[in-house]
């Protein structure tokens, strides 16, 4: 399964959240760590909503990334 993950940049490092798996979200000093940081935390928040026996939702959220022309 492929999840989107939004990546934000904050004043520490960064943080990400996954919008089809509310709760799971993590946080990071650089980038790589973030992504190795909210894959872990994305197996974690499966493998809990398994022992709950919750299902598991199927991806749905899409993103897109725009390039804006400056408008000085």
């Amino acid at each position: 399964m492929k999840y989107v993950v939004v990546i934000e940049k904050t004043e520490t490092g960064y943080s990400a959240y996954v919008p089809d798996l509310p709760g799971c979200i993590s946080v990071g000093d650089t980038k790589e760590e973030i992504e190795q940081n909210i894959q872990e935390a994305i197996l974690f928040h499966l493998e809990g909503m398994k022992e709950d026996g919750l299902s598991i939702p199927a991806p749905n959220t899409e993103a897109l990334t725009l390039l804006i022309p400056n408008v000085a």
